[in-house]
This record gives C-alpha cells, structure tokens and sequence, in this order.
C-alpha cells in the first residue's frame, strides 16, 4: 500500500478548516487505509486529513498497544465492546460535544512537526459524535490518551495545532525548532514551484 506524504508545518493546508464528507464510498475507505498505513509507518497514534493534504473532516486513531489492555476507558454508543473491535478507527466529520471539567497537562508531539514534543493542557474526558466509513452516526465517551488523540486530531480538523493550545513558556522551550522547521518547509515548498 502507498504511503501519502505527510504535510509539514509550514504548509497552509495545515491551518485549513476540513470540508464535511457526504460520500462514504469506497474511495473513502481506502483513503481511510492508506492514512493508517502512513500513520503505522511513521509511527504515529492519529493522522487527519489535513496531514496528507486534504481539507476534509476525518482522521484515524489507533491508542492501542501491544503491552496490554488499554489505558483509557471509554464507551461506545452506551456500551464496552472489547477495544479491539473499534480499534483502528477512522472518525468521519467529528465533533465533541462535551469535555470533561478536569484537564492535566501531557507530552504530545505531531507527525506534521517531527521530534518537535511540549506539554499540551487539555481536558481528560470528552464525549465525541462521529460518522464511521458507512456513514452510521456513533457517540464515543472517552478519556486517557484516546481523549486526547482524538481532541489532537479534531483539532488539525479545524486548523488548529498542537503548538497554538501550548502555554508561553513551553512554546518558548521549543520555538527555536519550531521557526527552522517551518523555514525548511517553506525554502522546500518554493523550490518545488
């Protein structure tokens, strides 16, 4: 299978608003399985749309690992269906409808900002809506690192980054990286023309 090119910041798409998706077809689908095989290639726990150049209302997620159950609990359309069943996921035009009122900051890092990691404050719990490839509507409760993937993701879906919900001083540890990376995307982008 083809892996896409990930977008790098720098790029404009990356501050795009993603377009709602009407047509679950196969072509979805696939892009849906050719995003998680970029995902799993470069190591990463969640792609959006935005990340491999398209402006559209989805991202995959997959929070689980081999060493165990998983850490975050959660329940899908008011049920516990074993993770596994669900995961990997592909979210189609997402929105969170409710967040928890705890928050805790954590380490995050981004596939569209390689080895570039900061602390992130965001809410522990969430309950999400979402369409899956059928189309069929589903609300997800959530907490742990699957809440927070999925906000990371959502969030790219709305053209917001990892580094814009970062507080000054942690933005400030990691500007440097942050002003190069974006110099070579765009010193690359221009020699592209």
């Amino acid at each position: 299978m083809q892996t896409l090119r990930i977008t790098h910041y720098g790029e404009p798409i990356l501050t795009q608003k993603g377009e709602a998706i009407e047509q679950f077809d196969d072509n979805l689908r696939n892009l849906a399985d050719q995003m998680l095989h970029t995902m799993y290639e470069a190591n990463g726990i969640g792609l959006a749309a935005q990340q491999i150049d398209q402006a559209k209302r989805m991202c995959v997620v997959d929070v689980l690992f081999e060493d165990g159950p998983p850490s975050f609990n959660y329940k899908l359309d008011g049920r516990v269906p074993p993770a596994d069943l669900f995961m990997p996921m592909a979210l189609v035009n997402p929105e969170i409808k409710s967040f928890g009122e705890k928050t805790e900051p954590y380490e995050e890092g981004c596939l569209s900002f390689p080895d570039i990691r900061g602390d992130v404050i965001r809410p522990t719990e969430i309950v999400v809506e979402y369409q899956d490839l059928d189309g069929a509507p589903h609300s997800l409760e959530c907490d742990g690192i699957l809440a927070r993937c999925i906000q990371h993701e959502i969030d790219h879906l709305d053209g917001v980054l990892f580094i814009d919900r970062m507080d000054h001083k942690t933005l400030g540890t990691i500007k440097t990286v942050v002003k190069k990376l974006k110099k070579q995307t765009l010193k690359k982008m221009s020699s592209e023309k």
